[in-house]
């Protein structure tokens, strides 16, 4: 009997335990934090070993495959030694698909990939029998185990990345790749974009690579690179002959002469990154048969992704707006872009090395005052200091919202866009974006 050990007691941790028990293996899971009790009471019920706040390294070396949560680092002791025994280190993604014949849509990109994935769910369901997983709802592994559905929408970071050996979507959705988690490549932006190309990198001429067009990093590694697929660029300022463009106000996708117009006006996200979030789920819809009618009310009813350019509430003329899904400088890029009202800004939290320059026009334009909502707030105060009249720092997130409530007027925008990561003083993100939600509700 082989033995699987899995590092990691979360969602994808123990949706694998649960999977590499049903298919004949010994498995042993071993967290170095504490296991919460929903994932330890699935454990204890299917009779999964298991250990949390340790790791026991007798238990673990002598593994014969070892599936990482992807919020492992390489750098952990653990994982080096495992490595230097020639054990097989893989993701759950990896081990996961080995035990399915679905048709796999892949999707990854430094932004967006979450509403990108979840609306092309929300197409595909209409039609086709389908699971959504990755780094979204319910592990992979155990939808494998329980459903496994013909086709899969799989939101898939560069962590998940990391550790494939033989993954390969049949479609592979690449977004933009803009500088994050640097602090996980040794701060070298060129192995994060070669993380993300590994979505194609086992992908043969009848698969297909859907990507932006108008990304200078992703063009600048096809010049350099050779892929097996076929591309489908998507385009707001090229014309695109296969593939997706922006036609004056009409999105036109062709794959094969067969082609699908739809204006924009009716689209439900707004914004320009969101026509190409838009542009890249109707390809893979249009590709996968979907009709044309299906795919354009299925843009129209969309309703958007939770922590993510949310509207909250409107409260003396003043929107509150929840986008703490904004985790790099990149995503708040696009909700700054996106504000069009005088605008109070709450940032702030873990830095992975954030460069804010390319957010100085929007500031100095559209922010009005900005609440610095973190641990550390040396850095923000030393970056926007001296762009806005009023930047104040709290470490509550129920003293941001009141701040951002006695600052904001009639017309203004209150805008929770932190471009940090949230483990400073919240949970999560989501944590961070229902702490919001709650005491805007509270005002």
């Amino acid at each position: 009997m082989k033995r699987l050990v899995i590092l990691g007691g979360g969602e994808s941790g123990v949706g694998t335990a649960l999977l590499g028990k049903a298919k004949g293996y010994e498995v042993f899971l071993s967290d170095k934090g504490k296991i919460k009790e929903i994932y330890r009471d699935v454990l204890k019920n299917n009779e999964i070993e298991f250990e949390d706040a340790q790791h026991t390294e007798s238990k673990i070396l002598n593994a014969d495959i070892v599936m990482k949560s992807p919020g492992i680092p390489d750098k952990v002791e653990i994982v080096k030694k495992i490595r230097s025994n020639g054990i097989q280190v893989v993701s759950e993604i990896e081990f996961a698909s080995k035990y399915t014949d679905a048709t796999i849509v892949g999707i990854t990109g430094s932004n967006g990939k979450t509403t990108t994935a979840s609306l092309t769910y929300h197409i595909l369901k209409q039609e086709l029998e389908v699971g959504l997983s990755g780094n979204i709802g319910k592990s992979f592994a155990q939808q494998i185990l329980e459903f496994d559905y013909p086709n899969y929408v799989l939101e898939i970071s560069s962590f998940q990345l990391d550790d494939i050996v033989d993954f390969k979507p049949h479609i592979a959705v690449l977004l933009n790749i803009t500088p994050d988690h640097l602090d996980r490549y040794d701060y070298k932006f060129e192995n994060y974009i070669n993380s993300k190309f590994r979505i194609a990198m086992n992908q043969t001429k009848d698969d297909y690579l859907i990507y932006d067009a108008d990304d200078e990093v992703i063009n600048e590694w096809l010049k350099n690179h050779k892929i097996q697929s076929t591309l489908l660029p998507f385009s707001l300022v090229k014309t695109i002959e296969n593939g997706a463009y922006l036609d004056n106000d009409n999105i036109k996708i062709t794959i094969d002469n067969n082609q699908i117009i739809m204006p924009t006006a009716n689209l439900a996200l707004e914004g320009k990154h969101n026509v190409k979030n838009q542009m890249a789920a109707s390809t893979v819809a249009h590709l996968l048969k979907i009709r044309k009618q299906t795919i354009r009310e299925s843009l129209e009813n969309f309703q958007g992704v939770e922590h993510r350019l949310e509207h909250v509430l409107k409260i003396n003329k003043v929107q509150y707006i929840n986008d703490s899904k904004a985790t790099n400088v990149n995503a708040t890029y696009y909700a700054l872009e996106s504000m069009d009202t005088p605008t109070v800004w709450i940032v702030g939290g873990v830095d992975k090395g954030n460069d804010y320059k390319e957010l100085f026009p929007f500031v100095n334009e559209k922010v009005k005052a900005i609440i610095c909502l973190g641990v550390d707030n040396e850095k923000l105060i030393g970056t926007f200091g001296n762009m806005v009249d009023v930047i104040v720092e709290t470490q509550f997130m129920t003293e941001a919202v009141k701040i951002a409530y006695k600052i904001a007027e009639a017309g203004d925008t209150v805008l929770l866009s932190p471009a940090c990561a949230s483990f400073d003083l919240f949970e999560n993100y989501e944590d961070r974006g229902r702490q919001f939600k709650d005491a805007v509700r509270n005002l």
